[in-house]
Parts: C-alpha cells; sequence; structure tokens
C-alpha cells in the first residue's frame, strides 16, 4: 500500500511532501521534492537535481542510521558471524509510518518495532548511490507508481 508523507506544516493532516525546505544543512545538496513510501516495498524520492531512487523497505532498514543499528554493522563487519537480534515483526518486514523531522529528514517506523533511525537528506542521498535503484526520468514518473524492479 502507497503511503505519502505529511507536509510538515500540515501536523499530519495532509497526504503529501511535495518540496522539502531549503532550510536543509546544505543549500548545495540535493533536496527531495517527492517521497512516496510503499510500506511493502520501499521509498521512492525524486530530487530537485531531477534525479529519481527507490530504496527496498530491507535496505531502508539494514541501513538505519540509528546508533544501534551502526553498532551492529561495526560488529559484523569485525565478526560476521555475529549473532543478529531476533526480528519482533510478525511478518515480512514493511514500514508503518513515515513522518518529517523538522525540514532536514524523516522518521521510518517499521513493523519490527525499530523507530530510532534518522534518514537526513543528504543521508538518504548516499544510501541511493550505494543501495538504490535508479528511476529512469524521475521527473516523468508516475509519483504513486514505485519503480518495477
Amino acid at each position: 500500500m502507497a503511503s505519502r508523507m505529511p507536509e510538515p506544516s500540515d501536523h499530519g493532516h495532509s497526504d503529501a511532501i511535495k518540496r522539502a525546505s531549503s532550510h536543509d544543512a546544505s543549500a548545495l545538496d540535493p533536496r527531495p521534492e517527492h517521497l512516496e513510501l510503499d510500506r511493502e516495498r520501499g521509498l521512492t524520492i525524486r530530487w530537485s537535481d531531477g534525479l529519481g531512487h527507490f530504496l527496498s523497505i530491507a535496505d531502508l532498514r539494514r541501513h538505519s542510521p540509528s546508533a544501534d543499528a551502526r553498532e551492529l554493522r561495526a560488529a559484523m563487519a569485525k565478526n560476521p558471524l555475529t549473532v543478529l537480534p531476533a526480528s519482533k515483526a510478525s511478518g515480512p518486514l514493511r514500514a508503518d509510518t513515515v513522518e518529517p523531522v523538522g525540514h532536514y529528514a524523516i522518521r521510518i517506523r517499521f513493523n519490527d518495532g525499530h523507530d530510532t533511525g534518522i534518514y537526513t537528506w543528504r543521508y538518504l542521498r548516499e544510501l541511493c548511490g550505494t543501495v538504490g535503484k535508479p528511476v529512469a526520468d524521475a521527473s516523468a514518473q508516475n509519483p504513486s507508481s514505485p519503480p518495477r524492479a
């Protein structure tokens, strides 16, 4: 099911966020112009520089910027046999909600109980460059249709 983020000024009453604020940490960094969350599949982002990317739910969760996820990734880098914590999710991993954090980030709440990662625009762009899938001609893509894998 697709979900769009509320406008930060709407207090959660709108269906979409169309443009990130210019209050971003760096005015030179591209900002999301449109975010669309498919709770089962992932997040589609159309950037201010015209590029578009898709990040899967699994990649967003695996690369959460939270302190506990960073520590787990560091432990796994040192020891590939690190025991992973048991998932609290019943069924497949999905994103339950996404909400704006100020004018610079989003927080995603996953069905496994994880909700402490703050995904800044800059961090999302970095993820798009490493694990994201490009969306062809983001300016022309129908924002309600996530890319096909």
